[in-house]
């Protein structure tokens, strides 16, 4: 490799691995794009140093620090309650009032109803009398349609057109 391709290199190398843990964060999700991006980063910056061994030395000092402030971090948020600041703490059990899904909801299961408005794939049709919000099984279903409820699965009815 030429000496004055490695600058070319290195900065590659950065906008490659900062590209990667963006796409992470916003994109992808948490796993194999993240470490590449950091392998990516500590290359380039290899790459744009004169001396390795100094840059590894660098590099170290500069992990373990990392490490040391995300301990004492950690264990600030505990003292000072800041993790409570951030987090919801309060359970929310179904005594209270809190459910996530209506049991009369699974009675709809085989039932046959209208379309009120055009499913693509959700809309509202009318089973048994009760205007629901319903989502397609397949795709799109015109309103005034026929239908019929495949499934319920917590809130979410299924739905398919009758033929």
């Amino acid at each position: 490799m030429s000496p004055e391709m490695v600058p070319w290199l290195a900065a590659l190398a950065l906008l490659l691995g900062i590209l990667a843990l963006v796409l992470e964060v916003f994109i992808i999700g948490f796993g194999i794009a993240g470490v590449a991006g950091i392998i990516l980063i500590a290359w380039g910056i290899v790459l744009f140093t004169v001396d390795v061994a100094i840059t590894f030395k660098s590099l170290v000092i500069a992990l373990i620090s990392s490490i040391i402030v995300f301990i004492f971090g950690i264990k600030a948020m505990s003292r000072f309650n800041l993790w409570q600041r951030l987090t919801l703490g309060k359970r929310q059990f179904n005594d209270e009032g809190y459910r996530a899904s209506r049991e009369e909801l699974v009675e709809c299961t085989g039932q046959e109803g209208i379309t009120l408005t055009p499913l693509r794939p959700s809309g509202a049709a009318k089973v048994g009398g009760d205007r629901l919000d319903v989502v397609s099984e397949g795709g799109f279903i015109p309103a005034g349609a026929k239908i019929k409820v495949v499934r319920v699965e917590g809130i979410r009815i299924v739905v398919r057109a009758c033929e």
